[in-house]
């Protein structure tokens, strides 16, 4: 290349472009470290205790055997009560599923609020996709850095509920996204077409 003008802009222009890709790609990187996660050790000794319990077991089942078991994600302490739903609605298969259902305590309360409150639906069925679609609306709105105190969970969380009690069925999952870029939205982060909250 060139030593001269248009060279050099074009090795400036190539070098913003490298790190842009490099900023998105740690961006990418960080959109599932929206909190500290329970250690392994402790996962593992709390799937230890869980061999007391027979599987498949509703949540109910497994906080009244383990619910008083505290876990620490970074600097906060959790009993278990606090991350699984006390509920009849939702089993879990095996000890690992419990295990991955705690390890993100900001989103495994906010969906043990949402599981208790389906409850009061008169046959509820709480799919695995339906769950799954839940969750990865939380963890999106969890990862929005201009959201304080995990505000849009809690928005998004306090929503869901509302239309459980209002309509008395669980919203659609496109429903719950639609809520959440709208909430992330409001707070001036623009939400991408690519990401899964644009829809």
């Amino acid at each position: 290349m060139a030593d001269d003008k248009r060279g050099r802009d074009k090795q400036a222009q190539d070098a913003d472009r490298r790190q842009r890709e490099r900023a998105l790609q740690a961006e990418l990187e960080r959109y599932d470290e929206a909190e500290p996660p329970i250690e392994d050790a402790e996962l593992d000794e709390l799937e230890a205790e869980l061999e007391t319990v027979s599987f498949p077991a509703t949540g109910a089942e497994i906080v009244d055997a383990v619910g008083e078991r505290r876990v620490t994600a970074g600097q906060k302490t959790y009993a278990v009560e606090e991350l699984l739903p006390e509920a009849e609605v939702e089993t879990f298969e095996a000890p690992e599923v419990v295990r991955s259902r705690i390890q993100r305590p900001t989103v495994a309360s906010a969906m043990k609020r949402i599981v208790e409150a389906s409850e009061t639906i008169p046959n509820v069925e709480f799919s695995s996709g339906q769950r799954d679609a839940y969750e990865k609306t939380i963890r999106a709105l969890q990862a929005v850095d201009t959201l304080d105190e995990d505000e849009g969970v809690r928005a998004i969380t306090d929503w869901i509920i509302e239309q459980i009690e209002e309509k008395g069925k669980l919203p659609e999952s496109r429903d719950v996204r639609r809520q959440g870029a709208k909430i992330t939205r409001n707070t001036g982060y623009e939400v991408r077409s690519d990401e899964w909250l644009g829809i």
